[in-house]
């Protein structure tokens, strides 16, 4: 089974714990992607196939933050994704197929160029969801591109965009959270997110363990977005750490935790520091929406505070509102102030918390991963159908 991913970590993420249950039934898996996150993947056992080291990774330095704009999102996923990432993904990926020979594709919902090279040598694919919203990539936005991609492999168009949930879809997300206006697709199957996977040898830091009764805020921009925070980080620090409360700041390990000068001693700026070691400790989540961050708070009962920066983090944020488990500030906009306010209301309300908790007994009944490695080797044993002529 080839595992494959067009992103960052936020793309890969949801894919393993497909993967580790694949190989623990005694597939061979191995993982293509960006060299930034496979080098993370060979430790743990898997076989990858990485881009060239520095191919795929901008300098280190925090941008200035940008007013959410929902058309330069779109553009960047029909011009990257679905136009330059698509085109270059076909081509290494046919390249591995030729070399490998996986019997299937298992990719992440915006790896398209993964998903016609499969076509092309005729094996199926598994499309897994890592947008969380389901409203993000539609057929008016990639449907062209794509289109294109595929006449000059020989492929015949594809309107309506069936391509992605032609097969097998895996949701690694909660239906409930999921926009109605975009149901699920018929081929989709529903299971538990990473988020409640064991954390292995990480206990995280020690000073988790000394925490005070106080209520703990976790505050993360993301392993992508934070690096185009501006100021945020600051103001963030500004308007939480004068609360009576443990916080616990995660800057992405590009940032030096120096960076923000000396801190109270209730207040913690970490690098990085798993979901599933930090989460249990907490509150409260302060977050820039992603689906990976959201889904993660949820599944640990948290109600959420939302800067949305980008990508499909307004359409998590506008969900959050919906069910009643997050509220949403203008991330260019909101001052300290609006920060601690927004922070103080969700710890004093509990109906943010009680319907953060019915969610999470809603993820906690979903199928383990492992539950859908016999769908994935039922695509498998149909490849001879799927073959080109």
């Amino acid at each position: 089974m080839l595992f494959t991913f067009a992103g960052g970590s936020g793309h890969a993420d949801p894919l393993l714990p497909v993967a580790h249950a694949a190989h623990a039934a005694g597939h061979a898996v191995a993982f293509a992607g960006r060299a930034s996150v496979t080098d993370t993947l060979q430790p743990r056992g898997f076989r990858v196939f990485g881009e060239p080291v520095g191919t795929d990774e901008a300098p280190a330095v925090i941008t200035p933050l940008l007013e959410l704009s929902p058309e330069r999102e779109d553009r960047v996923l029909r011009d990257y994704y679905a136009g330059r990432a698509a085109r270059a993904r076909a081509a290494s990926v046919l390249a591995l197929c030729s070399q490998w020979s996986p019997a299937v594709v298992v990719c992440d919902e915006v790896d398209f160029g993964s998903m016609i090279a499969a076509e092309r040598v005729g094996i199926p694919h598994t499309t897994v969801l890592v947008t969380a919203a389901g409203s993000f990539v539609r057929p008016e936005v990639v449907g062209e591109p794509l289109n294109v991609l595929r006449a000059e492999h020989g492929l015949p168009p594809d309107p309506g965009l069936a391509m992605p949930t032609r097969h097998l879809v895996l949701s690694p997300f909660p239906p409930s959270f999921r926009d109605p206006a975009f149901p699920l697709p018929a081929t989709a199957y529903s299971i538990r997110p990473p988020t409640l996977g064991a954390t292995g040898a990480d206990a995280g830091p020690g000073w988790l363990s000394t925490l005070t009764e106080a209520p703990t805020v976790y505050v993360t921009l993301g392993t992508v977005f934070n690096l185009e925070s501006g100021d945020l980080f600051g103001r963030l620090l500004s308007g939480l750490r004068e609360l009576p409360i443990n916080l616990i700041v995660t800057v992405g390990r590009q940032i030096d935790p120096a960076a923000f000068g000396p801190q109270p001693a209730h207040v913690h700026i970490e690098p990085y520091i798993p979901h599933p070691v930090v989460l249990p400790h907490c509150d409260l989540v302060v977050s820039h929406g992603g689906s990976g961050t959201v889904i993660a708070a949820l599944a640990a009962g948290l109600p959420s505070v939302v800067l949305p920066m980008g990508a499909d983090q307004p359409l998590n944020a506008t969900r959050c509102e919906a069910l009643g488990v997050g509220v949403t500030l203008d991330v260019v906009r909101a001052t300290p102030k609006d920060i601690r306010a927004a922070a103080v209301v969700m710890l004093g309300d509990s109906s943010y918390r009680a319907a953060a908790e019915r969610i999470q007994a809603e993820i906690a009944t979903l199928p383990a991963a492992a539950e859908a490695v016999p769908l994935i080797e039922r695509l498998a044993s149909a490849r001879s159908r799927l073959r080109p002529p």
